[in-house]
Order: C-alpha cells, then structure tokens, then sequence
C-alpha cells in the first residue's frame, strides 16, 4: 500500500513539474523485481517512432518485454465515463502509461468516448457539462505526463450511425478539443501559443501539458466512409494551431486499402502537422482465411483432421496453448500469413515515406477480449500481437510466446533515437 501511495504522489509531482525540451525521465522505480537498472531516457520529438499499443487492456505487459522489443512508445486508452468510477491514475492503462513515463518511454493516451448506444451531448447541456468535467478529472491525471493526448478513440464507429455523418459527431469533439486546449493553456500556460507540430530536435515535454490530436479515422478505404464530416474533422484539425495532428486505425486487408489513408489524410494536413496510426493491422485478410482448412503439412505433423479450419486452430491454441515450435509452424505453413509475414515492415515503411508520421503503435499483447469465443466469424485479433501471450506456453521466469515474424522486424524498425536505454 505504501508503494503504491508513493508512486501515486510522485506521479503527481510530475503534472506541475516543468518540461524542457527532450525531458528527461530517470527510471528510480526500478523493474517488475523491484531493481532499478540506473536507466534514464530522453524521449525526444515523435517523428516516424513505432510503438506498442495496449488499448485499455495491458494485462500481462511487462516493462521487460517492450525492452526486448527494443520499444520506446506505449499506447492505451481509456474510456471517458470510467472517470466517474475511481481513482484515474489506477485504472489500468492509464495506470500503465503513467509506469512507462517513469521508466522514460514516450506514452501516448487516446480519449474514447462510447455513445454507440445514445445520441452524443449537444454543447450547452448538462450532459456536456458532465462530460467536460469527466475529461477534466483524466486531463488532470495526464496532462504533465503523456506526451500525447489523443481526443477521441474511434468517433466514427463509437457513435451512433444518424450521427456520423455529421454534424453532431463533429459538433461534439470540436467542443471537446476547445475545452481541453483551455484547460491545457490555464494548467500550462508555458505551453499555450507554442507552434504546433516541431522538429526532430523538439523534445515532447517542451511547455508540458502533452500534445494534442485528434482521432482516430477509420474505414477510409471505402468510399462512403469518406464524408462532409470526415473533411470537417481534417478542416477542424487543419484550422485549429493547438492541434498537431490526426489519428488513424487502418485495420484493412492489404497494403494498398492502407495506402488510401494516406492519400487522404496527408495533403489535408498542415505543414507543421503529423499523424498518429495508434492502431493498424491486416485484420481484415486474417478473417477472410478463417474457413480455410489447415495447411496440410501442418495436419500430418501434429496429427490434426485434414478438414480442420483455421477459425478451429486458433481456438485450440487458446484452450491449450500451443509450444513456441507448432505457433510457428502454423503460421509459417499458412500461406495467406507466411506472404505477409513482412506487413509490419512494409506498413510502417508506407507510413515514414510520407515525412508526415509522428508515432505508430503496434499491438504488443494479446488481450483477454481478443480471445473470447472465437468462431469462424470473430475478428481474429489475436493474430496482430506481437507477444502470442495466450497461444503459446510460456517458459517459467521467460517472456512470454511470441509471434517471431512481427517481433523480429519490429525490433528491426526501431531507429537508435526511438530506442530506451537498454532496449
């Protein structure tokens, strides 16, 4: 209880610390053992970094996983009504952006708020205040210790349908955004009128109070999902100088589906913005193999049923995890994984080329939500994450499974500035 008491108070000191340029964060808390290894980072100005994102799960993430993945970003997000149920600085992804931050890692902090099943507050109303006060309550948890905040998750699927197209899905994270850039400027105001966007050579803690973006797109690649609201959020975006950026999940089936995010959202931005692709996957090609049976050369080595599917390999490997050698087998053996097992390096490739990429965040773990009943129809998650934590057995004291071909040009993505002493 003491400890966490301490950790609590010092991450509080550190909302009305001042920033500098390339702050630095000393790592005093020491590991998961509880042994400090002396590291201190300098997190400098997110420019093309790759990340790992947690969403609003990090369960089974450990500090020493991103150091061997070479890491140096973390991503979550927290849902905005779960400010109402406790104490922010513990619910759990905000709990571990906050731990990153003290270990010197850049975090990065998405906003979701879930209207999926009730119409949006309208600006002016009591609701809105009550949702204003909500995003006060994180804002004043995070401000001084994210380095970025992203208002909204996924506004055009977190809302529901006769409101996405506008305007009030726009009505209502435009008031947002005006209400947290104020907040933010009477908090820090060192931070208020500084240029958005910045150099290679800008620290994210110069003039504290994190930077902000807007997020997330999605469903790009499909013409009707490219609408007046979609432009009024870029327009927001492009108009408004506290703003840096944009978000977008391109969760897709191939590379040139990702490419036409780009080709949208880049000429809309500013010459001093950046975008955020907190989340991005070839999801949507996995499930399209879920039916497929098994390769047969799979089958006969572990002596599986020649007509058995994939949708029913995934879901044995949940039940029973598999050893490392039969995941590997697995995907190695299936051609439609096997031909892209390169995705990671070739998106993020995409990404850089443009000039215009601040942090993108790749699934680290598999989350408890990824591997409920899967089925030949569930969205297969689980394939994504660079950790295959709760496919394959992990060894006693080691690091959990993982998915060798993601790991490996993950790690290889990661540049000498974007890296975390001893990562």
């Amino acid at each position: 209880m003491w400890r966490r008491q301490l950790l609590l108070a010092s991450g509080a000191a550190l909302l009305t610390a001042a920033c500098g340029a390339g702050e630095e964060r000393p790592d005093r808390d020491g590991d998961e053992d509880g042994h400090g290894d002396g590291r201190s980072g300098r997190v400098p100005a997110p420019d093309g970094a790759l990340g790992a994102n947690v969403n609003e799960d990090p369960g089974g993430l450990r500090l020493a996983q991103l150091r061997a993945l070479s890491a140096g970003w973390l991503r979550g997000f927290v849902p905005v009504p779960e400010a109402d149920r406790g104490p922010v600085e513990q619910q759990p992804s905000v709990a571990a952006l906050l731990r990153a931050h003290r270990h010197g890692y850049g975090t990065v902090l998405s906003l979701k708020f879930p209207y999926r099943d009730q119409a949006l507050p309208r600006p002016g109303t009591a609701r809105m205040a009550a949702e204003l006060a909500r995003v006060e309550k994180i804002a004043h948890a995070v401000l001084g210790s994210v380095d970025i905040l992203v208002i909204g998750n996924e506004p055009f699927l977190e809302s529901r349908t006769d409101e996405r197209d506008g305007p009030a899905v726009n009505l209502f994270y435009e008031h947002v955004a005006r209400h947290l850039i104020a907040y933010r400027a009477r908090r820090f105001p060192e931070r208020s009128g500084k240029p958005a966007g910045g150099g290679a050579d800008r620290g994210t803690g110069e003039g504290c109070g994190a930077r902000l973006y807007l997020g997330a797109l999605n469903h790009l690649d499909r013409p009707g999902r490219r609408t007046g609201a979609t432009r009024r959020w870029l327009e927001f975006a492009r108009r408004e100088p506290e703003i840096e950026g944009v978000d977008i999940h391109p969760h897709v089936a191939s590379l040139s589906a990702a490419q036409q995010y780009l080709d949208y959202v880049v000429p809309r931005l500013r010459d001093d913005q950046r975008f955020l692709a907190t989340e991005f996957s070839l999801v949507l090609n996995w499930r399209r193999h879920l039916r497929d049976r098994i390769p047969g050369g799979f089958a006969r080595r572990y002596g599986a049923a020649p007509d058995t599917r994939v949708w029913q390999v995934l879901k044995e490997a949940v039940e029973r995890p598999f050893p490392q050698e039969k995941w590997d087998a697995f995907l190695a053996m299936s051609p439609w994984f096997h031909e892209n097992r390169h995705y990671l390096r070739d998106q993020v490739g995409r990404f850089r080329a443009t000039g215009k990429l601040a942090v993108a965040t790749y699934g680290v773990v598999q989350a408890e939500a990824m591997v409920r009943d899967i089925g030949p129809d569930k969205q297969p998650w689980l394939l994504n994450s660079l950790y295959a934590n709760r496919t394959v057995r992990t060894p006693d004291g080691g690091l959990p499974g993982r998915n060798r071909a993601w790991c490996e040009d993950f790690r290889a993505l990661q540049r000498p500035r974007d890296r975390r002493p001893g990562g």
